[in-house]
């Protein structure tokens, strides 16, 4: 078989189409397992114009190597002259996946992997026009419907991917997958609003008086247990935080200076677990500074971003959607669903962070997952457990 399979790629390669399928239909007709024979089979019907044999040689090959690149794309070509554009769009895509996940791609097919995203996002944009149109037809309005229906569809036309919650430490399972919160659910937000002018002069008085270590790298080098050298902005003055509450204790200092700020939160449902939160922050992102993606700890908490100083071109992103800051717009968001954030201008970023409950979880939720993180830290001083020799 190999002087066969041999004697049909140089055929094709010489422009012999149809002496290629002479020789490699009797290699794809005694070893079927062949990927090779049955993609240059594959090539050869498709360069003699006969559509229904190229689809089943790419048959014959994806069921020998279902990820097999080539044959996947030539698939999906198959299907679009074939006017079956949904199905065709399933098969681009998966060329994509198997493309971009391949380190050693020869080069080579690189113009083909760039075809086959093309074709997909095509394919798919014309979907969703389609959708749009006959929606529109029925009353659909995306300035007035549903948010969560408008994000549905664009998921379904490839236009947005689904994000979840996804804590690195702690899941508490069944709770909705939201990115930013609604307003209504928090009738304390508008007075921690409105006291933005006293949090913007406690925080210009402390950038203006404190110290060098007022203003502190928001990731650093842990003193105890693995450190992963890849980790963003580790010890990095890009992105500083000044605490005025930390591990669940106030930074006296910085708290005595804030004392405005720290008022407006007093009606705030903080997230308290003895030893560890609630955590609030005055952030510094320097101008250039890019927070790249990364998820939170928990998902039974959320974050509020209060912004007091921001320039032009600084934006949050979380899951899909881009939100920029304005001072005095307080954002409430998922930190355990995969978020962003970056600062494109010319000036220091400053919002006041700090964490509080879900909303959604009962009085009891919040009893026992206090009552759990907080046992985590007595482990070792309750551990009866001795060494054995």
């Amino acid at each position: 078989m190999d002087a066969e399979r041999g004697a049909g790629l140089r055929a094709l390669e010489q422009g012999n189409p149809a002496r290629a399928v002479q020789h490699l239909s009797v290699v794809t007709s005694t070893s079927p397992g062949d990927t090779t024979a049955w993609v240059a089979l594959a090539m050869a019907h498709k360069a003699l114009g006969n559509l229904p044999e190229t689809h089943r040689a790419t048959d014959g090959a994806l069921a020998s190597d279902p990820r097999n690149f080539v044959a996947l794309i030539m698939k999906a070509d198959c299907l679009v002259a074939e006017n079956r554009r949904r199905l065709a769009s399933t098969y681009y895509g998966v060329a994509v996946s198997a493309g971009e996940g391949n380190a050693s791609l020869p080069p080579a097919l690189a113009p083909l992997l760039d075809r086959a995203r093309q074709s997909r996002d095509a394919i798919n944009a014309g979907i969703f026009e389609h959708l749009r149109g006959s929606l529109a037809n029925k009353g659909y309005e995306p300035a007035r419907a549903s948010a969560r229906f408008s994000t549905s569809l664009d998921m379904l036309a490839g236009r947005k991917q689904p994000y979840f919650q996804q804590p690195r430490a702690y899941f508490f399972p069944g709770l909705p997958q939201v990115e930013f919160f609604s307003r209504s659910d928090f009738p304390w937000l508008a007075a921690v609003e409105a006291a933005t002018d006293a949090i913007r002069k406690d925080c210009e008085q402390i950038v203006a008086t404190g110290g060098s270590g007022t203003f502190v790298p928001y990731m650093q080098r842990p003193e105890e247990g693995p450190f992963n050298p890849d980790a963003q902005l580790i010890d990095s003055t890009d992105w500083t935080a000044c605490f005025l509450w930390k591990d669940g204790q106030p930074v006296t200092a910085h708290a005595e200076a804030c004392r405005g700020t720290l008022a407006a939160l007093e009606q705030v449902p903080l997230f308290r677990i003895p030893g560890r939160s609630p955590s609030i922050l005055f952030s510094r992102l320097r101008p250039g500074s890019h927070i790249r993606p990364h998820t939170g700890f928990l998902n039974t908490r959320l974050i509020c971003h209060l912004p007091v100083i921001v320039p032009e071109g600084c934006a949050l992103r979380v899951g899909n959607e881009v939100r920029p800051w304005v001072v005095g717009e307080a954002l409430v968001f998922d930190d355990s669903i995969e978020h962003e954030a970056w600062n494109r201008g010319t000036s220091d970023r400053i919002v006041l962070i700090f964490d509080i409950w879900r909303p959604d979880l009962t009085a009891e939720e919040r009893h026992l997952v206090t009552e759990l993180l907080a046992a985590l830290d007595t482990f070792e001083k309750d551990s009866r457990l001795q060494w054995t020799q």
